[in-house]
């Protein structure tokens, strides 16, 4: 496919001079088109897409029903603000989402931009309810990157590195990882001694969590952890947020990875998935709990745009309609079947394999030890995957999880043909 007569080097060279050094590109591959879970660039070269813009785009690149409605509503208008002049579309939206949310309480939305600004207004929502002000997060989760989403985030490079000083009264616990050596048991008692010693129970508005670590490595959050993080809040009047952000709307196999622990979240932040790949953001909350802040405290000039709003409505059109959730649960039975296979394969190097759904990951080590992360390895693939028609995601605490993302609307056949590049790509690096 003979896109353009321009080279990805002439235009990385372009984008180095152009753009600050802070926002880099993991692949100098630069898209002419993509369609489903192929992508092409501008000199025509193909690639599989196992990250999906990072878990966005979970129906599939250019799906024609949302490229119809968007283009519909740009045709109608583009931006009014939501807040001024507001469009029944938002309002339908919503009222699906608080609908779809787990949980039978009554719920209520607000629509933002950004993952970040979603995970921000969840806890200007928990303090506003609570009175409180300390907020509870995780090590190895990621909530963004913003000043206080930086704060509630457990990992420091590249996040958090320069970029100080951060809010007060956030706080970390340690997360389950078994591989790794961390216990609920450890976990809960963490949370003991934080209470003795940096923060009284009484001070504590909010306790965010991913129930799936993103970038932190795709650990899963155990069900005894949740159950006991649900009893928690629960008896001290804490505001349990749960961070889905990257495991919404299908990509686990349900349309939110809460439902498979059988708690309800107090609030829910939401995006990635939401809409196709149009920006748009989201919590969802316990009605109650979501009317703590004063009109005007919430909000923006973007928040909830039309554009957006309409490729949502159709998002979760097509999720029910081709049934991505039980999809998503196949995709990960194939992806298991052939990472199984590297597993015996190269039994020193793979630590752990890691899957819920179409949210996988292979976690590579050295010599079979757990305690010795293979980051040189995971490095090697991500900079070679381009070479062989990949496009790989990595991830981890230590900087040694490949994840992958692929769109709940990827055929078995791209599936397959992925992993055999996959399989290649790991044979050349440890040849």
């Amino acid at each position: 496919m003979n896109i353009s007569t321009k080279t990805n080097a002439s235009i990385q060279a372009r984008r180095d001079k152009a753009f600050a050094r802070g926002m880099g590109n993991v692949y100098s591959a630069f898209v002419a088109k993509a369609k489903n879970a192929e992508i092409w660039d501008v000199e025509g070269k193909r690639y599989i897409d196992f990250g999906s813009g990072i878990a966005v785009c979970n129906t599939g690149h250019s799906h024609p029903k949302i490229v119809s409605a968007v283009k519909q509503q740009v045709e109608n208008f583009s931006h009014t603000c939501l807040m001024v002049n507001p469009y029944e579309h938002a309002v339908i939206l919503a009222e699906k989402l608080n609908q779809l949310a787990p949980g039978q309480s009554e719920k209520k939305s607000i629509l933002v931009n950004t993952g970040a600004e979603a995970v921000e207004n969840a806890v200007k929502i928990a303090r506003a309810h609570t009175g409180r002000r300390g907020v509870l997060a995780f090590t190895g989760g990621f909530h963004g990157r913003t000043n206080m989403t930086m704060a509630l985030t457990g990992k420091v490079l590249p996040y958090k590195h320069s970029f100080g000083p951060f809010p007060g009264d956030i706080y970390h616990l340690p997360f389950p990882m078994n591989i790794h050596g961390v216990s609920v048991s450890d976990t809960i008692k963490a949370l003991t001694k934080l209470t003795k010693a940096s923060i009284a129970v009484e001070d504590i508005a909010a306790i965010i969590i991913e129930p799936i670590q993103g970038e932190g490595g795709f650990y899963h959050a155990p069900a005894e952890l949740m159950q006991f993080l649900r009893n928690f809040c629960d008896e001290h009047g804490i505001v349990l947020i749960a961070d889905e952000i990257q495991t919404g709307f299908a990509r686990t196999g349900k349309l939110f990875c809460s439902e498979y622990y059988d708690i309800e979240p107090d609030l829910i932040t939401m995006a990635k998935g939401i809409a196709g790949g149009y920006p748009l953001a989201a919590v969802v909350g316990k009605a109650a709990i979501m009317d703590a802040p004063m009109p005007g405290g919430l909000g923006g000039t973007y928040g909830g745009s039309p554009v957006a709003c309409a490729a949502a409505l159709v998002v979760l059109e097509v999720i029910e309609e081709e049934q991505l959730a039980a999809r998503a649960l196949t995709i990960g039975e194939i992806f298991g079947k052939r990472l199984e296979q590297i597993r015996a394969k190269y039994p020193a190097l793979v630590g752990e394999i890691r899957i819920k759904g179409a949210m996988i990951a292979i976690e590579f080590v050295k010599n079979g030890d757990h305690d010795q992360p293979n980051t040189e390895l995971t490095q090697q693939v991500v900079a070679n995957a381009a070479a062989h028609h990949l496009i790989l995601l990595s991830c981890g605490f230590y900087g040694n999880v490949i994840r992958f993302l692929p769109p709940l609307t990827i055929s078995d056949d791209t599936i397959q043909e992925g992993m055999d590049y996959f399989d290649q790509l790991l044979a050349k690096i440890t040849a």
